[in-house]
């Protein structure tokens, strides 16, 4: 089976069908790699560059698609490492990066279509030795990703109300409030940041009791505000009474170093890692300890390959990971299978109510019973992009998310 060609799709569509969080996001644009072979097969792998920067991506897989074309997949990582090799000086960690991730997923695709198997047994075949156990997962709990708190408060109630009706157990709100008419306000002094965020968790246990799986991620970095270590540790303090499943991404990444002074002054579980984009990226956080959870992404992270050396070092450390998926829906499959090859994953996430970009490649693919994703059973990926989604969301420039900032305003 050889490679004949490989190349880029670019699509845009609605970003969700969740009514909350298309208050905030109303379209998503996604790159999807499509490699073709003699055989007939077709591999499809998604790189989440497309979420925000959609353009650069097929210049890019046109950089590396002669190092595949008339190439088997039999030796995935000898592939991608000829990609990586050949662009050293621009895609050790990065843009380059991330998009071998979608390229390298496509290749996983269509291995685990040659052999009849799902790519989570692949990759967990690959790695059976890579990690402390080698327990199998028959399902794994999964949370709706809720994007921000829709304010006030009973229409937040709202939001979770909804999420549980879709079957979800766990949900991941936002920090701060989010105004349909007046978007964002995030507390950033540290005394009114912890009286803000724990008030609202406080409401929410007091509405949905122990048993709901609850997170929060403050998105910082990729906010109107970014806190500062004093305010970070305020807010992780005050919520240590409402057993938070984790507390995401409360720092700028620029910063591993507070990052691992934060995890040993709160007992609040504190997660990150989405936006590190290379094992020798995320080498320097887990060596600090950054992270009581990882979430690496297997549409960012370099690789699927790379997910599972990610995974398998935080597992070394005594670690666990939770997936992190925001793409479309071979983003959220790749994300699902890399979950299941794992041994030290604790938890899914999976976008609720998702739109056609995700439903029309994923079909019947995910499987959700009673809050639990259940083992993907489709060969490769088990996905599929049709001829009529392609035709019925053309790709519009410009729909890439960003930190909006004087001269560049986000308003899609």
């Amino acid at each position: 089976m050889k490679i004949t060609d490989v190349k880029t799709i670019l699509l845009t569509g609605p970003c969700t069908n969740d009514p909350y969080l298309s208050e905030a996001r109303k379209v998503r644009s996604a790159a999807f790699i499509q490699i073709q072979t003699d055989s007939g097969l077709t591999g499809i792998g998604e790189t989440y560059a497309g979420y925000f920067c959609p353009e650069a991506v097929p210049e890019i897989v046109e950089f590396f698609k002669l190092i595949l074309v008339g190439n088997n997949v039999d030796n995935i990582p000898g592939l991608w490492y000829k990609m990586y090799h050949c662009g050293n000086f621009w895609c050790r960690v990065g843009l380059g990066a991330i998009v071998l991730c979608g390229i390298e997923a496509a290749l996983w695709d269509l291995k685990g279509k040659q052999e009849g198997l799902p790519v989570w047994k692949l990759l967990q075949q690959k790695w059976k030795n890579g990690f402390s156990s080698t327990a199998h997962h028959e399902k794994l709990p999964c949370y709706a990703t809720g994007g921000p708190s829709n304010y006030p408060l009973d229409k937040l109630a709202g939001k979770i109300d909804f999420y549980k009706s879709q079957g979800f157990n766990g949900v991941k709100i936002g920090a701060g409030a989010y105004y349909k008419d007046k978007g964002f306000d995030i507390p950033s002094e540290p005394a009114a940041a912890a009286d803000f965020e724990a008030g609202k968790i406080a409401y929410i246990r007091q509405q949905f009791g122990s048993d709901l799986w609850l997170m929060m991620d403050a998105h910082m970095g990729n906010s109107v505000a970014t806190w500062t270590y004093d305010t970070a540790l305020a807010v992780a303090k005050a919520l240590e009474p409402y057993d938070l499943y984790f507390l995401e991404e409360p720092l700028h990444y620029t910063r591993p170093d507070l990052y691992s002074q934060l995890c040993k002054n709160t007992s609040t579980p504190i997660a990150g890692g989405e936006c590190l984009t290379a094992v020798c990226e995320w080498q320097t956080f887990i060596d600090q300890d950054s992270f009581h959870i990882g979430q690496p992404d297997a549409s960012f992270t370099a690789g699927l390959d790379q997910f599972m050396h990610v995974a398998a070092s935080l597992d070394k450390t005594g670690r666990k990971i939770a997936p992190h998926a925001w793409g479309a829906g071979a983003s959220q499959m790749q994300n699902i299978h890399c979950g299941f090859a794992c041994p030290n994953t604790t938890i899914l996430e999976v976008a609720p109510a998702y739109g056609p970009l995700h439903n029309e490649l994923i079909g019947d693919s995910l499987q959700i019973k009673n809050g639990y994703v259940l083992p993907p059973e489709k060969p490769g990926l088990g996905i599929e992009l049709t001829e009529a989604t392609l035709k019925r969301f053309p790709f519009e420039r410009g729909t890439g998310e960003f930190n909006s900032v004087p001269g560049k305003i986000l308003t899609r």
